[in-house]
């Protein structure tokens, strides 16, 4: 068993291909803030996945499916490091911040404040989030803290929006 704050070795990375997903194909390996680590590669890789997946629709649909994937390889790669949630496992940063990245409007302020915001509601863990985080011991609870964080974002990022919009 890996401590919850040592990332395993590289090796680790490439032993399990849900390893390499879970692990945010190496961001998680940071031993500085890797979940930052994991939303920092979400927000590179946003532009280029949206060149793949252009309509909104298609995105989501894309999301979707690598947040069900990212339940079993979560899952996997936990009870193979033997901590569910352990800290390089970064995937629940990911997926979550492309949605929110989906809904955020397309302009460097307001994607570095989803950025920050999602960061604060990550670490933070308000309800429901705190929830799944300490009860539901699986990749899905892996994953939902991480969604509830990004729903949080979203309407911070709402209010803010309608706030400016009223009065500039």
């Amino acid at each position: 068993m890996i401590k919850k704050s040592t990332p395993p070795p590289f090796s680790f990375l490439l032993a399990h291909p849900a390893h390499f997903v879970a692990c945010g194909c190496g961001s998680g390996l940071s031993r500085f803030a890797p979940g930052t680590a994991g939303t920092v590669f979400a927000w590179a890789t946003y532009p280029l996945l949206r060149l793949a997946y252009p309509a909104d629709f298609n995105f989501a649909l894309f999301v979707a499916f690598m947040f069900a994937f990212g339940v079993w390889c979560c899952h996997v790669t936990g009870r193979h490091l033997g901590v569910v949630d352990h800290g390089s496992i970064v995937w629940d940063e990911i997926v979550p911040f492309w949605a929110t990245l989906l809904v955020t409007p397309n302009q460097i302020v307001w994607q570095l404040a989803a950025f920050l915001w999602f960061r604060f509601y990550d670490i933070v863990k308000p309800q429901p989030a705190r929830w799944f985080d300490t009860t539901v011991k699986n990749g899905f609870g892996v994953m939902m803290d991480d969604v509830v964080a990004a729903g949080y974002t979203v309407l911070t990022l709402a209010l803010f929006k309608s706030v400016l919009d009223r009065f500039f």
